[in-house]
């Protein structure tokens, strides 16, 4: 079991495509919770992804109730990258069944959510500093989530 990426009705066509490409060249899988902002066959997506696409392992969600189904009936943690967190994602220890899940761009995920997630972790940032791009956030967690694994 691998740590999986969960995209919460993502906004932005061109962060997707990004997002999946990354996990493409690093064997991850990337969840989508629908609705997504645009459509899944939108050329930014594909423009971003590029031929990765192809290669990346999806898995579309009809909506945020059947995701977490699917991921309590599997064991999944659910791990939330969150601006409202206090625990540092560097100081957090990841587990081969998290799920680390990524709210929208525009408005991340409704409090709902947040209280489902098992977890909640922050990229701290300088004062100020209101949020990352989406894909460097993706990034950032899976890179980390990987160094991680290596080390154990």
């Amino acid at each position: 079991m691998t740590i999986n990426i969960a995209l919460y009705q993502p906004d932005i066509p061109g962060n997707t495509g990004t997002i999946l490409r990354m996990a493409a060249c690093l064997g991850m899988t990337v969840h989508i919770i629908e609705p997504a902002g645009f459509d899944l066959s939108d050329r930014g997506l594909k423009r971003a992804g590029m031929d990765y696409l192809e290669q990346a392992a999806l898995v579309r969600h009809l909506d945020w109730e059947h995701f977490n189904n699917w991921r309590l009936a599997q064991g999944r943690r659910l791990v939330l990258l969150s601006t409202k967190a206090a625990q540092p994602y560097t100081d957090y220890c990841c587990k081969p069944e998290d799920i680390l899940l990524f709210g929208r761009e525009s408005a991340g995920v409704p409090q709902h959510v947040h209280e489902m997630c098992e977890e909640r972790i922050i990229i701290p940032m300088v004062e100020g500093a209101r949020s990352l791009n989406l894909a460097l956030s993706v990034a950032m967690a899976a890179g980390e989530a990987i160094r991680q694994s290596r080390n154990r």
